[in-house]
């Protein structure tokens, strides 16, 4: 899939947790239920860090464009280091290790564990990340060039910081579902993890496949591009990505919004 399309099944997928959590009783306070929407609209974007042309690689100018190229050479070479005989060759780490659940639990917790240990900073960095990621998957068109990274930077940082001082008033989220004390924040990691597990869903439904289930091996393979049957599967940027699944993103997140709000 593209960046939108990443971006809109990221938040559908948040805001589609909130109407869960509200069916079961455990009504999200608003500010999580924002904060969280745009976070794993933001990680739904975090995957796609091994392609050095994603959307992602252009988020933070240089140092994402060099931080995407060492985790396409970490990716390829854990490529090499673990594949089976029937694992294809490659020339580069693209859909490999930040495409597995394996990296989605990790990159989960490891920003919960920023989030309880770094503070307020650890809280404020973990949101202008995401942040950003999320302008610029879901305003794409609005964003391009290094005039708008800026204006997006400073969007971020305010947003951030604003958002981060709701949820830190006293019923608005801070303790969302971990309400011991020391565990403020450690939700954040939620967000992140669903982020890039629905973006390997979305990969896994394109002509490629995904390798999510890596290293867990599938036959002669440890990187088996899962996926449904080939008939139903669609390329990247196709009509079908374009036409009917961001539409369908777009009113699933709706419905989840206004379920999550007790709205309906």
């Amino acid at each position: 899939m593209m960046g939108p399309a990443h971006s809109l099944s990221g938040a559908a997928a948040w805001l589609g947790v909130g109407a869960a959590a509200a069916a079961t009783g455990h009504t999200m306070p608003w500010p999580v239920l924002l904060v969280g929407a745009l976070i794993c609209a933001g990680a739904a974007l975090a995957p796609d860090l091994d392609h050095k042309a994603a959307t992602i690689s252009r988020a933070f100018g240089p140092v994402s464009r060099g931080l995407c190229e060492i985790v396409d050479k970490l990716s390829y070479a854990v490529y090499k280091g673990t594949k089976k005989a029937g694992d294809p060759r490659r020339s580069g780490g693209h859909r490999t290790l930040t495409h597995t659940w394996l990296w989605a639990v990790m990159i989960g917790a490891g920003a919960s564990a920023i989030a309880i240990t770094g503070g307020r900073w650890g809280v404020l960095a973990l949101l202008f990340v995401h942040i950003v990621l999320a302008i610029e998957g879901l305003l794409w068109r609005a964003t391009r060039g290094s005039s708008a990274d800026i204006l997006v930077w400073l969007l971020a940082a305010t947003s951030a910081w604003i958002l981060a001082g709701v949820l830190d008033k006293p019923g608005n989220g801070a303790d969302w579902l971990f309400t011991a004390p020391g565990q403020e924040y450690l939700w954040l990691g939620l967000p992140i993890l669903l982020g890039a597990l629905v973006h390997d869903i979305g990969d896994a439904l394109t002509v490629s496949g995904c390798p999510i289930l890596w290293p867990i091996p599938i036959g002669r393979k440890r990187w088996y591009p899962i996926g449904p049957p080939k008939v139903m599967r669609f390329r990247a940027g196709s009509w079908v990505e374009l036409k009917v699944l961001m539409p369908a993103f777009m009113l699933l997140g709706g419905v989840g919004c206004a379920a999550a709000l007790n709205f309906i």
